[in-house]
């Protein structure tokens, strides 16, 4: 089994950025929200992994708490 990536990984990652951000442009707090949550079920279910999803899970969690 694949071990989770925490290191940057995305080819062109500044406009993956920009285009993420672009999509967001002009919706709504709950609107931007709604479509984070999507976008996060749609790639969980592209990486298929339970192990992974969880790891990736635990980790969000602790960069939460870095954060306070």
């Amino acid at each position: 089994m694949p071990d989770l990536i925490l290191t940057p990984n995305i080819p062109g990652a500044d406009d993956f950025y920009a285009e993420l951000l672009a999509t967001h442009e002009g919706l709504s707090k709950a609107e931007s929200d709604a479509l984070n949550a999507r976008l996060v079920l749609v790639l969980a279910n592209h990486i298929g992994d339970r192990a992974i999803l969880s790891d990736a899970l635990k980790a969000a969690a602790l960069s939460k708490e870095d954060a306070a």
